[in-house]
């Protein structure tokens, strides 16, 4: 089965800062592969930096104040009764609670402005390979903008959405149920890219799509690829040929037979008398360059596979073994074989 299709990047991010400042400095090169946690940009840090000691300095003076309110609360238990009132044990309680809350409070709050320090170095969320930078040493950046700062894209492994009829997809399974086709255990399939060239290397089914388009009736079948040399690009339109089983039928030369206005697929044989006959094929598609024809042929038949323009049915016909070549070419079988 060849279906169109179009590469997708395996993952792709937009990296944009969690932090606002000024970019002091770019430290990818574009294109060169990166691996996660490596840097992209540095933003200056000065303010984050003081942020983080100021709140360093709020840890320390509130466990210096709960070491005071934990003596306090202990004399305070140790007491009650004797110079202290039941009134001054809660309240040393209360002490030692609202103390030991703001300690973890200027922990959560040194927590996080050591994250944000951390976050004027922007790094790399993914594997992969950025795109030019947006911005230059010296441009303003804020928190969240709707700017990107780069892109990265991770195109190894790749995938490629194939696109294939609804109602095809039907015909297959049909044939399948009823036995026409061995299905293999895994469905597999390979690539023809845009100036032809084919992709050595099997992708693998990663979805088989779980809805038909309402406007063209086709659904969307997602196989993965390894593309360690990153020959596919993402966004790159691609022709799929994927194997699903096997039947038995003939393959026909698709220069050995037309397709009418209705839709129908004809051919010629040579009759028992000598004389051209034209046959109805049904066909399953294509293979390479033949058509897949499971009815209208028989075993023995001999097929006319060049000058079908001046056959007409009820001819006479002299037929010639022949063997046509990768180009589509008909070639005597003797003289072919001689050549060889």
């Amino acid at each position: 089965m060849t279906s169109p299709g179009n590469a997708v990047a395996y993952q792709e991010v937009e990296v944009r800062p969690r932090v606002g400042g000024v970019i002091e400095e770019v430290l990818y090169t574009p294109d060169e592969v990166l691996e996660v946690g490596d840097p992209l940009f540095r933003i200056d840090d000065s303010s984050y930096v003081a942020a983080e000691a100021a709140a360093r300095a709020d840890v320390a003076t509130a466990e210096a104040n709960l070491i005071l309110a934990q003596a306090s609360s202990d004399r305070a238990e140790k007491l009650v009764g004797r110079g202290y009132t039941e009134a001054e044990v809660e309240s040393a309680r209360a002490t030692l609670a609202e103390a030991k809350a703001t300690v973890d409070s200027t922990k959560a709050a040194l927590e996080y402005a050591q994250t944000e320090l951390s976050w004027t170095t922007i790094k790399s969320p993914i594997a992969g390979r950025a795109d030019v930078s947006t911005v230059s040493v010296g441009d303003l950046v804020t928190a969240g903008q709707s700017d990107a700062l780069t892109t990265i894209v991770q195109s190894d492994p790749i995938y490629v959405d194939m696109v294939e009829a609804s109602a095809r997809i039907l015909s297959v399974r049909k044939a399948i149920t009823e036995g026409t086709i061995t299905q293999n255990d895994t469905l597999q399939a390979s690539l023809t890219l845009e100036n032809d060239d084919v992709y050595h290397g099997t992708g693998q089914l990663f979805t088989a799509g779980n809805s038909a388009s309402t406007t063209t009736g086709t659904v969307t079948i997602r196989f993965r690829f390894d593309n360690p040399d990153h020959v596919i690009i993402p966004g790159m339109f691609v022709r799929g040929q994927v194997t699903i089983g096997t039947m038995q039928a003939f393959l026909v030369p698709q220069r050995a037979a037309t397709r009418s206005n209705s839709g129908k697929l004809t051919a010629y044989v040579v009759g028992d008398d000598g004389k051209a006959q034209q046959i109805t094929l049904e066909d399953d598609g294509s293979y390479d360059n033949s058509w897949i024809v499971r009815t209208g042929l028989n075993e023995g038949d001999q097929l006319i596979v060049d000058g079908l323009s001046s056959v007409k049915p009820g001819q006479d016909v002299k037929p010639v073994a022949a063997t046509i070549d990768d180009d589509g070419i008909a070639r005597d079988a003797d003289t072919a074989a001689a050549e060889d």
